[in-house]
């Protein structure tokens, strides 16, 4: 099993820029597809943007264009750039990591202790 930890979040005002991190545990890493997710207060966990083993990218309409995913195999860790904010980017964020060929439609796998983003406007 992956071991994660994210760092990054923190406050901004709309329009701001936030970089997430997330560092994994295990030579396995490079293997698995890797996902952000957020919760909202009072809300679901919501899929925002998956990087697979192979680095092809995929992103919910609502960070499309604002949202960048990347890894960095050498260093176990995955990113996000997170640009263009808006408040209801507002959440904590939650890196995710499962193996290779996985369905994204539910939550589930390894996660990490989150990260709090805070976007006020």
């Amino acid at each position: 099993q992956v071991q994660l930890a994210e760092s990054g979040g923190g406050s901004v005002q709309a329009g701001g820029s936030l970089r997430l991190s997330c560092a994994a545990s295990g030579r396995i890493f490079r293997f698995h597809d890797m996902g952000w997710y957020r919760q909202a207060p009072g809300k679901q966990r919501e899929l925002g943007a998956v990087i697979y083993s192979d680095g092809s990218t995929n992103y919910a309409d609502s960070v499309k264009g604002r949202f960048t995913i990347s890894r960095d195999n050498a260093k176990n860790t995955v990113y996000l750039q997170m640009n263009s904010l808006k408040p209801e980017d507002t959440g904590v964020y939650y890196c995710n990591a499962r193996p290779p060929g996985s369905s994204w439609s539910q939550p589930a796998g390894s996660w990490g202790q989150g990260t709090q983003v805070t976007v006020s406007s």
